[in-house]
């Protein structure tokens, strides 16, 4: 096997995910490999040894490859660290396929990358291509669908994409201000859910970089490639992660399968019923009668222990000791 598309594999502490994700880069032999590496924080005991065993991985690469590597010295962030490590690749390159430590593929990710990144690199409305699909089954006939869902656990775009990436959102008050996000969704719950994260990346309250894509490739009104087969398993939940701690969530270490012949979709447009039920599975907050419930109970609660200390401050001795009714 042989991928034609340079790959940028983001790494950081965790050599045994490193080890496992570059076992299946190598069986597709990429001509280019790029690795960006975080360095280790000085508070964090043993993160300075395992940031060093991850560099031996990389290390490790044994078939005739380019490979070139940008490590940090010290700590960066997820925000910083990603952000700046794709612009790097990307001021080498046309086009990437992009991989992180725990995101491990199946070898026809590789291949759809390749064949969708050629297919669309001239077509603005495409931004990128993407390996996850955490769909109940089946949606079309094809290989795969477009979404405006930008998933990034294992991913490719072009440059004339990433070019219209900010991580700093900078524009964003602005966006808001004019009700952009009106224009691009539907459901008026949606809209407040995503200006509740722009606002959170914009004033740096959330580490990340991944947000920021999703808003560049709505502002293009650009949609994303997803496969009708999940292709990249995320094996990095539990201890250890920065982001996803919880190894009990059901997107952990999902199944990948073949995806067999390319089958295209006749033309280029948002599959709407997939992505209502991306938004009311992955990304919608627990209806609000939930939260509602919960606080009416906790207010049930505190006004009995007032009337029972109410009670208590009215009558400091048991009624019947005074000959007082106790009931009708």
């Amino acid at each position: 096997m042989s991928v034609e598309t340079p790959i940028l594999l983001c790494v950081f502490k965790r050599p045994a995910h490193t080890r496992r994700v570059l076992e299946a880069i190598a069986r597709q032999r990429p001509r280019r490999l790029f690795v960006v590496g975080d360095g280790p924080r000085r508070h964090v005991p043993g993160e300075a040894d395992a940031v060093a065993a991850v560099r031996q991985v990389v290390g490790s690469v044994d078939w005739p490859c380019d490979v070139r590597t940008h490590f940090a010295a010290a700590n960066m962030g997820c925000r910083a660290r990603m952000s700046s490590g794709i612009d790097w690749a990307f001021s080498q390159s046309e086009r990437l396929i992009i991989l992180e430590d725990d995101c491990l593929p199946h070898d026809d990710f590789f291949r759809l990358c390749d064949a969708l990144l050629d297919r669309y690199a001239d077509d603005p409305m495409v931004m990128a291509v993407a390996g996850n699909n955490f769909q109940p089954g089946p949606r079309t006939g094809h290989s795969y669908y477009f979404s405006r869902y930008a998933h990034i656990w294992g991913w490719a775009t072009w440059r004339r994409a990433w070019d219209h990436y900010d991580v700093a959102i900078a524009d964003w008050p602005r966006l808001a201000a004019a009700g952009f996000l009106e224009t691009v969704l539907d459901d008026p719950a949606e809209v407040r859910h995503w200006k509740g994260v722009f606002d959170g990346v914009h004033a740096g309250r959330i580490d990340t970089w991944d947000f920021q894509w999703l808003l560049a490739c709505w502002r293009q009104g650009g949609l994303t490639a997803l496969p009708e087969t999940n292709l990249v398993s995320n094996i990095g939940f539990g201890a250890g992660a920065l982001h996803t701690t919880d190894a009990r969530s059901p997107l952990a270490a999902m199944p990948t399968g073949e995806l067999g012949p390319l089958s295209h979709p006749p033309r280029v447009e948002r599959l709407a019923e997939a992505d209502a039920w991306t938004w009311k599975t992955l990304f919608a907050p627990p209806p609000r009668r939930r939260g509602i419930r919960r606080r009416l109970e906790r207010l049930r609660a505190h006004a009995e222990g007032l009337i029972g200390r109410l009670g208590h401050l009215l009558m400091p001795c048991p009624p019947h000791r005074h000959g007082l009714p106790q009931g009708d």
